[in-house]
């Protein structure tokens, strides 16, 4: 398992959408997965994603009113500067910076400045609390829906990632050198490193995008706000390509050994892109990580799956779960018409792994009421390693719901939290060294034992009646 996980993130480095690292680790998981003689293994593109983006050089620098790096980060799809760049710090509300009336008012005062945006307050009691947790019992008995997006939110998100490209141009147009932003919920150098809009803006057609540490951020901030001359250096360049604009997800297959059943599949499943500041590790590194080794342990072990067993990694999870629902559109449902395609009534079941690298703790059923009594049975011998809670409850914002879309049974595991969202979740940690080997074991073992359990299983898993509405991660 550490083989696996240094090949899918030391080895290939950052795993953007699209980008080099990512089809290095991609095109490394199909020669392994071949090599242990699993069938089918390949590329399979899922649509039109638009463009690679690679980072060649990148360094920003405080210049006065003393010399000192500062610990930032170029966001994914930023422009190249011409060269370094210097200018000083115009301070922007959130709002402001992306008020098309106030871009253009103020432009004379932005020109050949960097935009630096950063709150009010900054939550130091995060100091106090435990950098990595496990679920209590407790926790796990009164756990809630998780992560779940409304029609409504999605809506929002699409107005404004509409309006994006035009603010980007009025940024342009006024001379900035760049914009600074910061998350306020980032504390002792942590950067939280994410542009959901970038892969969309044209090229030429923004400025410079930094994602900074909070503390240099709000140490700007504060020189600007006593009056101190502040001038920083900017050396950003990037490649952007467009050879090939597909998306691209990793499949494999253990084939099915009864005649009647091994038309039928049981899938397994995370996502390998990630964002670019690390090595996307925990995110979702790890869940890629322990669905390789489930079905290198099922595989070793030769044992005879009755259905086909189908391993699926997947691309542009973090815009909008593009790689999942693609394939969806391709082999199960139109989204125009709803119409269900002949594969939708062949996939039993889709075991989904994507909330870091701790430990399975339980799955969430989806409202599915018959598989949780499935699963009750399926947990009972795992209830000594922790694993035990089936909550009838849901959980959002990651690939199986392309398949609960479609109609078909998706889940995603319940998981120890560890330092996932409070440390390494999107930032410049999330790198090998917060990995947890011996969770991510445990995790292979109880995935391979669904997955095997779901492929001998004489019925097929329980599906939920199919409602046809539009998908809400749609074009996010």
């Amino acid at each position: 398992m550490a083989q696996i996980a240094h090949y899918l993130t030391d080895v290939p480095g950052p795993r953007l959408t699209g980008s080099q690292g990512f089809m290095n680790a991609a095109n490394w998981a199909v020669t392994t997965m071949k090599g242990w003689g699993m069938a089918n293994a390949a590329l399979e593109p899922w649509g039109d994603f638009g463009k690679q983006w690679e980072l060649n050089d990148f360094n920003i620098f405080l210049r006065s009113p003393y010399a000192q790096p500062l610990k930032a980060y170029a966001q994914p799809w930023s422009t190249s500067t011409a060269g370094t760049v210097k200018g000083g710090v115009i301070l922007l509300s959130g709002m402001q910076a992306r008020d098309s009336a106030y871009l253009v008012q103020h432009a004379a005062e932005i020109k050949g400045k960097f935009i630096l945006t950063v709150g009010d307050t900054v939550n130091t009691a995060d100091n106090f609390k435990p950098a990595s947790t496990r679920f209590a019992d407790t926790a796990l008995a009164n756990i809630k829906d998780v992560d779940m997006i409304s029609q409504q939110e999605a809506d929002l998100y699409r107005k404004y990632g509409a309006k994006a490209a035009a603010i980007e141009r009025l940024v342009k147009n006024t001379g900035a050198l760049g914009t600074i932003s910061t998350s306020n919920t980032d504390i002792n150098g942590e950067v939280f490193v994410q542009w959901f809009d970038g892969y969309r803006i044209a090229d030429g057609q923004s400025v410079p995008h930094i994602s900074m540490a909070l503390e240099d951020a709000n140490r700007l901030k504060r020189l600007v706000a006593s009056g101190q001359k502040v001038e920083l250096s900017l050396n950003l360049q990037s490649t952007t390509i467009k050879q090939d604009v597909n998306g691209y997800n990793v499949i494999a297959e253990i084939p099915g050994t009864d005649p009647k059943l091994k038309s039928e599949l049981v899938m397994l499943g995370g996502h390998l892109d990630s964002w670019d500041a690390s090595t996307g590790a925990t995110d979702n590194g790890a869940g890629c990580i322990v669905m390789m080794e489930a079905v290198r342990l099922l595989d070793s072990l030769h044992l005879k799956p009755k259905r086909t067993i189908r391993i699926a990694l997947w691309s542009g999870e973090e815009q909008g779960l593009f790689g999942s629902y693609g394939y969806a559109k391709i082999h199960f449902m139109d989204p125009a018409t709803f119409a269900v395609k002949p594969e939708q009534s062949k996939v039993s079941v889709y075991f989904n792994l994507d909330n870091g690298t701790g430990k399975i703790r339980g799955i969430f059923a989806q409202n599915n009421e018959a598989a949780k009594n499935i699963f009750e049975q399926w947990f009972k011998p795992f209830n000594n390693m922790g694993a035990s809670t089936v909550t009838f409850n849901n959980t959002g914002s990651t690939d199986h719901l392309s398949f609960d879309w479609a109609g078909i049974p998706g889940f995603q595991f319940i998981q120890d939290p560890i330092d996932y969202d409070t440390h390494t979740h999107h930032t410049n940690l999330d790198d090998y060294d917060h990995l947890m080997m011996d969770d991510m074991k445990q995790a292979a073992i109880i995935v391979a034992s669904f997955v095997y359990q779901a492929s001998i299983r004489a019925d097929m898993m329980p599906r939920k009646k199919l409602v046809k509405e539009r998908f809400t991660f749609d074009g996010l």
